[in-house]
């Protein structure tokens, strides 16, 4: 990749969507430390906002073939950001205790991390189910804790009222959980695949000795 390459890739629909997100990040975070009820509803919109462009820019580069190294780069980063800058805005508010966000975040370096070795090597390992169980119960319940108040809820003439906090505390909860397992995954998969590789190249060194012979 070249400077031009890359201030071409930039100006794209995609990554501008992507760089509109990551400038929601400081407004969203902003929002989330007045913690009134008001501004923690404005968070959430905005929360979603981001949510969708993060959708359309990834629609939109596979439509158009407008997929890039630097939109490869922004994107997750993207995701990383606003996800940690929202649970870090959480802790001095009192509605998440810093241990789970270390958790979190420990898990993020060491899969990004593990990404990296993997690439370096050639080898790509998908997400499974259970990076996506973690991805959709993380978010939905960083919108509950974001929320946070108790509002009555009215489903279909049933009446309630529900606690935000409560809800979105233990869908977070089984997110690090299914965030640990899937980690855990990720790594077994990686030193299988490396396994792997050794194993054919010592039986290609050996055919190899063998033709010679």
């Amino acid at each position: 990749m070249t400077a031009t390459t890359i201030r071409q890739d930039i100006i794209n629909i995609p990554n501008v969507l992507t760089l509109f997100r990551i400038f929601l990040i400081p407004v969203v975070a902003l929002f989330i430390f007045w913690g009134d009820p008001v501004s923690c509803i404005i968070a959430v919109c905005l929360f979603w906002v981001a949510g969708v462009t993060d959708w359309f820019d990834g629609y939109i580069a596979r439509r158009q073939n407008l997929v890039s190294m630097t939109g490869k780069f922004l994107d997750p980063l993207a995701d990383k950001l606003l996800v940690i800058t929202c649970l870090m805005m959480l802790i001095p508010l009192g509605r998440l205790p810093a241990w789970i966000v270390i958790i979190i975040v420990a898990r993020e370096v060491t899969i990004t991390g593990l990404r990296a070795m993997a690439a370096s090597e050639g080898m790509i390992i998908s997400a499974g189910a259970s990076g996506k169980l973690k991805t959709a119960f993380q978010m939905t319940g960083l919108l509950g804790l974001i929320i946070h108040f108790t509002y009555e809820v009215n489903y279909y003439g049933y009446e309630m009222m529900l606690n935000f906090h409560r809800v979105g505390f233990w869908l977070l909860a089984i997110s690090v959980f299914f965030s640990l397992w899937s980690g855990w995954l990720y790594f077994y998969d990686f030193l299988r695949a490396i396994g792997e590789r050794h194993e054919a190249d010592e039986s290609s060194t050996d055919e190899s000795v063998t033709a010679t012979s």
